[in-house]
């Protein structure tokens, strides 16, 4: 026969720490607050990649021209009233060089001009997007295209933090992609005195690097009313998710299981809350997303050991409660930690290989996975047992005033 553990001596240990984990949870909210992500809060993000000009292109003909490009090469699409769209294409294989491409450019189309800035030795695998989308290529302003050595020197953060120390304002930089890539993410808080447009980050990183020398990948400005809606909806979705859980587990078990239930997702979610702000890890809608995975983690958990429980108290009714609760969880405590091990096993390779904020979702996403175990075990049960205790208490007390009466 199995040993049974007995859990029940932790419970009190655990609560103890529990409260402390949370003191100090609630004490790195007040004093540091969250690292805020311009998804909630008002402001500017800008993704610039470090990489030289290649060469601009500008359209002088009548018609519009389009400029698009992919791994396999650049094309150029001509339309406009009466004129049938006719592409343009200009494979990397056959071009090797932005200086054979350019020359065969301007020979294909007259009307375009094409100003080589880079050495014509420039490999045309090297060329990267200035911008979203598919640019036109009319008007006075010429289109840059950009391209980046693979054996370019790496760029530290603390050299983007200092090109962007001239705007007045902490600017929030994050790498994109592997060192090689000179790939930034800027992040500015809008506090409603100076708005911080995309064009000033642009000015301030080329008087520190040089004309021509970013290229802009990416910008968005998020207004101060789409920031407050999404930090509303984020707490009115986390809010109706636990009470949907209270009345679930209300429903299948007994109030005291459904509120142990409760107060087990609550710490899992403060331990994750306390996890982000002492690690200074940014608040984005992605941690928002890993806190409700973990919560419905945790509440299947719990819902397994909520099952084990019931069940066990049906084959032995003569044994105490807490007997009851030792021999259920020693039997559901090998399938929780090899469940548990399995999920983490894919969520480590997240952390390892993915970037950003998905890396930052998947260390949460660990840390939420370990506190599950732990309120699943301990915290949720340990307060079932504090109720069916305080149950009794009250049971031998009126019985006492029953027999003085």
């Amino acid at each position: 026969m199995r040993k049974t553990i007995n859990f029940s001596k932790f419970f009190l240990p655990a609560a103890i720490l529990s409260c402390a984990v949370i003191i100090f949870g609630i004490t790195g909210y007040i004093f540091r607050g969250f690292t805020l992500g311009v998804d909630f809060q008002a402001g500017l993000i800008q993704e610039v990649q470090l990489a030289p000009t290649a060469f601009s292109i500008r359209w002088t003909g009548t018609s519009s021209a389009i400029l698009s490009f992919d791994r396999g090469g650049l094309y150029i699409v001509i339309s406009g009233s009466g004129i049938e769209n006719k592409t343009y294409s200009f494979t990397f294989n056959e071009y090797s060089t932005i200086g054979s491409l350019s020359r065969a450019m301007m020979q294909q189309l007259d009307e375009l001009e094409v100003s080589l800035i880079a050495r014509e030795g420039i490999n045309t695998q090297w060329l990267i997007f200035s911008s979203l989308g598919n640019p036109y290529l009319s008007g006075d302003t010429p289109y840059v295209v950009h391209y980046l050595d693979p054996q370019s020197p790496h760029v530290d953060i603390s050299v983007i933090r200092s090109a962007t120390a001239s705007l007045g304002q902490e600017v929030s930089v994050q790498n994109v992609g592997s060192p090689q890539d000179r790939h930034f993410m800027l992040r500015i808080e809008d506090k409603g005195e100076n708005k911080i447009l995309s064009g000033q980050i642009t000015q301030a990183l080329e008087s520190y690097f040089g004309n021509g020398e970013i290229a802009v990948l990416r910008s968005d400005f998020v207004g101060s009313r789409f920031s407050k809606d999404l930090t509303d909806q984020a707490g009115i979705l986390v809010s109706l998710t636990l009470l949907l859980i209270l009345v679930y587990a209300s429903i299948r078990f007994k109030p005291q299981y459904a509120i142990g239930a409760i107060i087990a997702i609550i710490h899992d979610g403060i331990v994750i809350i306390a996890f982000v702000v002492w690690t200074k890890m940014e608040f984005t809608t992605s941690t928002i997303a890993a806190i409700l995975t973990i919560l419905g983690y945790s509440i299947n958990n719990t819902i397994v050991v909520f099952d084990r429980i019931r069940e066990t108290r049906r084959l032995y009714p003569e044994n105490s409660f807490v007997d009851v609760l030792n021999i259920s969880l020693t039997a559901v405590l090998g399938r929780t930690i090899i469940t548990t091990l399995t999920t983490m096993l894919a969520v480590i390779f997240l952390f390892v290989f993915a970037k950003g904020s998905m890396k930052d979702f998947a260390l949460a996403l660990l840390v939420g996975m370990v506190s599950g175990i732990y309120t699943s075990l301990l915290i949720a049960t340990g307060f079932v047992n504090f109720w069916e205790n305080q149950k009794i208490r009250r049971q031998k007390i009126k019985q006492a005033v029953s027999l003085k009466a």
